[in-house]
């Protein structure tokens, strides 16, 4: 849990032995990449994550790699990027609107245009947690929430409206998502159960 008390945890212990942790935003990203790629086994890519996420060139066995990966999705990532970041029209709709690699030229203007922060000066700096807390901070005015708006919003109906209808029809297809967005915490969840349900 992101709070303002706590400093964020930059380490992890591992079998009495603690470890650095890299939780930089892009590097959250790309693990996100890595759980879309379909050329891994997931056993390939708790393996890929764990080598990521943990500085340290000794060996462990999948088992401990499972658990550490698991532990860090479940700590750090899976809980930040999901209850926080659902973007819906009226609160109510938990369905995701966005999409951190399709909108990423959006993100980064609004980041830029809100905070004057350059994610990509940022790289291996920035925390995932931030990034995310800032990411929901983002007004309404800057262009990632302005394309979310138009995702999220419903048709206007009634008389007179035809037009609006129509112009808002056609922003919805030129912003529209390149596919259903699936939260990533169930996908992650399948994952894990999956690997689980195997060992």
């Amino acid at each position: 849990m992101f709070t303002l008390t706590d400093p964020l945890e930059e380490e992890i212990e591992i079998e009495g032995n603690v470890y650095p942790l890299d939780l930089s935003f892009d590097n959250v990203l790309r693990f996100f990449d890595l759980m879309d790629d379909d050329t891994f086994f997931d056993a390939e890519k708790i393996e890929i994550a764990f080598e990521m996420f943990i500085d340290t060139d000794k060996e462990f066995d999948f088992e401990t790699k499972y658990k550490v990966v698991k532990t860090i999705v479940e700590t750090f990532i899976a809980s930040h990027n999901d209850s926080n970041a659902d973007y819906s029209s009226d609160g109510g709709d938990s369905k995701q609107y966005y999409d951190l690699k399709q909108d990423a030229e959006y993100i980064y203007a609004s980041f830029l245009q809100e905070y004057g922060i350059d994610l990509i000066e940022q790289q291996g700096k920035l925390r995932w947690e931030k990034f995310v807390a800032l990411l929901v901070g983002l007004r309404d005015n800057t262009r990632f929430k302005e394309i979310v708006g138009i995702r999220a919003a419903e048709l206007p109906r009634g008389k007179g409206m035809e037009e609006e209808r129509k112009r808002l029809r056609k922003l919805k297809q030129i912003y529209a998502l390149k596919k259903d967005q699936k939260t990533k915490e169930a996908e992650l969840d399948a994952m894990f159960n999956m690997l689980a349900g195997g060992k």
